[in-house]
């Protein structure tokens, strides 16, 4: 990441404060083992996900015009929104340019063909929100391209970097998938039922971004046309918490969280079953926890 242009390492030193879980990174290896064991493209491809993954979030604390990322102050708060697009650019063209020198080209196919459904992704919400018309098969195409699409991605480099057997690779594009979409929906969970103080986030978050995801999907499908009107008036109302807590209640009332709790664990299901086709290791097995631990997460 290091640059002849002090500010680009002045911003990457501070990026490097602010710790994440590295979950993405940490697919890849396990994926790569699982498929054939660990190697020096697995490792490349490690650091491509994770400086894609990076270039991401700050793109997108820019679009959401986020003040914190990881309990720190946002990229562009502190240096301002055109050195964080910038920014963003950079990390992508560093992992860019690693899969280049070490000549792994099949990844640049798959990656960027994930920052493309990222982005098709996250206009799609955009639009959607403007006209807070969403359904569930535009939210589940919202997530899988967002958010899936990625955690997809690290599976399937993962693999590729260490086996060429398509069932294999295939076999870990699918667990992927589905662990991005059951971590997904349990985020989107989390908005209704979560505490800030664990998850670092606002309740009602999304509601105040009038973002429609799963389980007000599902408690808007139960009731009347003159209730749906109700409750799309209190979401265009202006942040305001006491609308934010009767959503949140609707929500609870029509057994949304439920709905949607449910849901994730069938993503969870297919998740775990994707991976049949490999023996019994310590790997799988903990692939197959992770899947358990992002089912029941609290942040």
């Amino acid at each position: 990441m290091r640059s002849k242009v002090g500010l680009v390492d002045l911003v990457t030193r501070y990026i490097i404060r602010q710790k994440g879980k590295k979950i993405r990174p940490l697919l890849v290896l396990l994926s790569s083992k699982l498929a054939g064991g660990i190697n020096e493209r697995s490792y490349r491809g490690a650091v491509l996900v994770e400086l894609l993954h990076t270039a991401t979030l700050i793109h997108d604390d820019v679009v959401d015009n986020a003040d914190k990322r990881r309990g720190l102050w946002s990229i562009n708060k502190v240096f301002k929104n055109k050195v964080a697009v910038l920014m963003g650019d950079y990390l992508l063209s560093r992992g860019l340019m690693i899969a280049v020198d070490g000549k792994d080209f099949d990844f640049l196919g798959v990656i960027t063909n994930a920052v493309k459904r990222m982005s098709e992704g996250e206009l799609l919400q955009i639009q959607k929100t403007r006209k807070l018309d969403i359904d569930e098969e535009t939210y589940f195409k919202v997530i899988s391209d967002k958010t899936a699409s990625l955690i997809e991605t690290c599976c399937t480099i993962g693999a590729m970097a260490s086996t060429q057997n398509p069932e294999l690779i295939e076999a870990l594009r699918k667990y992927g998938h589905s662990l991005g979409m059951s971590f997904q929906i349990r985020d989107d969970i989390l908005d209704y039922e979560g505490t800030s103080s664990i998850t670092g986030k606002p309740v009602g978050g999304d509601i105040r971004e009038k973002k429609i995801t799963l389980p007000l999907i599902y408690s808007l499908n139960k009731v009347s046309k003159k209730e749906i009107d109700s409750i799309k008036k209190l979401i265009k109302s202006k942040n305001d918490s006491v609308a934010v807590k009767e959503i949140i209640s609707f929500v609870k009332k029509q057994n949304g969280i439920e709905y949607a709790y449910n849901i994730s664990r069938k993503f969870a299901e297919d998740a775990k079953n994707a991976l049949t086709v490999f023996t019994d290791s310590q790997t799988k097995l903990a692939l197959e926890s992770l899947v358990d631990f992002v089912t029941e997460r609290k942040n």
